[in-house]
């Protein structure tokens, strides 16, 4: 394998906690929720009425209006977090080969809400009321498609669908093109947006969802002994990632390196993880390996952390597992206590976080701690940030399927 290195030089967020990279750290090590009532449909025969809602998101920001009414709300935030990282990275179209760059975005579900609207259509006024932008606007992979037009990026462009750990995989696979030669640079992370009614009826009915509406703030408290579920959240995390010499030359910016990135699957169960959280453990153990990096090195894990029961305890047993005594002197948090979970976005979004962490000394709080559970017993950052010198740090997202992600990243020297 080619020994490339690749680093992150721009960071697009779009989030329950802030559209820009600046607002959303600023909330993450403030300990700020994003999460309250849901506001994008009426919640009143909803057992769940609570979601990590973007606020304030004006496309027309970033995009022509008339483009803007064509495309869904998850490819809405992908360009508007490409047009953040873009210019986080001071980077222009021209300043790329436009052959040599690519778009591996992550999308676990794409445009439900186009399909619900126009479903309605259908039902109550025929087929012929549908609209003819249905399928462009409903088809996940149109993110890295209209993040393609409005970029003149002519590269490999795709979309990883991967459940929760879509981001994630996306990341990882362009940090591979890009180490192997394939192209310099390329756009990534994730983007969702399925604060629907079919979406929060579906994820209720699994009992997936965290039903706290009367303390919405304080819904999502991953490892916490008291946690009944995720709170569904929405946005976009997009990266700037570029081959060590490509960002060199023009004197980027370098927020972190990316070096390692593991990929497995439980092949156990359609939604719960592996009890003995295999998947989970050689994911991250094959991250550390491609980057050849001793288990002591690792400071942060920047972990999935649901705030469901089965995935803070198996995830916890795979950081254990793994690391033996040395996951106690790891400083973990769940970002996810305050963004809520972003399904498919929700490992760009934890990038961004991660390489901020690395780039700022700093490590985001995991909010809402207060019970302990004696099953998941780390230091899970409880409440307040912590200043610390991060050599290395893991990004973890785990998803329905089994599928499990991993991405190693290193400070910049």
């Amino acid at each position: 394998m080619s020994d490339r290195r690749v680093v992150i030089t721009g960071l697009g967020a779009v989030s329950p906690v802030g559209i820009g990279k600046d607002s959303f750290w600023d909330s993450l090590t403030n300990g700020k929720s994003g999460i309250d009532y849901i506001t994008k449909f009426d919640t009143k025969d909803f057992d769940v009425k609570i979601g990590a809602e973007v606020k304030d998101f004006d496309p027309t920001l970033y995009m022509d209006k008339k483009e803007s009414k064509r495309m869904d709300l998850f490819t809405q935030y992908a360009v508007a977090g490409t047009h953040l990282a873009f210019k986080d990275a001071k980077l222009s179209s021209d300043d790329l080969d436009s052959n040599r760059t690519g778009i591996i975005i992550g999308s676990g579900i794409g445009g439900i809400s186009t399909f619900e609207t126009e479903k309605e259509k259908l039902m109550t006024k025929g087929p012929n009321r549908v609209s003819p932008f249905f399928i462009p606007m409903m088809i996940s992979n149109m993110a890295a498609g209209q993040v393609a037009i409005s970029f003149n990026i002519k590269g490999p462009s795709m979309t990883i669908t991967t459940a929760c750990a879509s981001g994630t995989h996306a990341i990882g696979e362009a940090f591979r093109m890009i180490k192997l030669g394939v192209i310099d640079a390329a756009v990534t992370g994730g983007t969702e947006a399925a604060i629907s009614p079919m979406a929060v009826a579906g994820f209720t009915s699994m009992k997936a969802l965290s039903t706290r509406n009367d303390e919405p703030r304080k819904a999502s408290r991953p490892f916490d002994k008291d946690r009944d579920g995720f709170v569904i959240g929405e946005g976009a995390g997009i990266l700037i990632i570029e081959e060590l010499e490509h960002a060199l030359k023009r004197n980027a910016t370098i927020y972190a390196e990316i070096v390692g990135y593991g990929a497995t699957t439980d092949a156990f169960h359609i939604t719960q993880p592996d009890p003995n959280a295999d998947g989970a453990r050689v994911a991250m153990q094959l991250a550390l390996l491609e980057a050849n990096v001793p288990l002591d090195e690792v400071d942060y894990i920047n972990a999935h952390g649901t705030s469901t029961y089965y995935n803070d305890k198996l995830e916890t047993l795979a950081i254990k597992d793994l690391f033996k005594e040395h996951a106690k002197d790891i400083n973990i948090s769940s970002t996810k206590s305050m963004t809520g979970h972003l399904l498919g976005a929700a490992g760009g979004i934890e990038a961004i976080a991660t390489a901020l962490a690395i780039k700022e000394s700093t490590i985001p709080p995991t909010i809402n701690y207060e019970v302990k559970d004696e099953e998941c017993d780390l230091n899970y950052t409880p409440n307040v940030k912590v200043n610390r010198e991060i050599r290395y740090a893991l990004s973890n997202s785990l998803g329905f399927g089994g599928h499990n992600a991993s991405i190693l990243l290193k400070s910049y020297k």
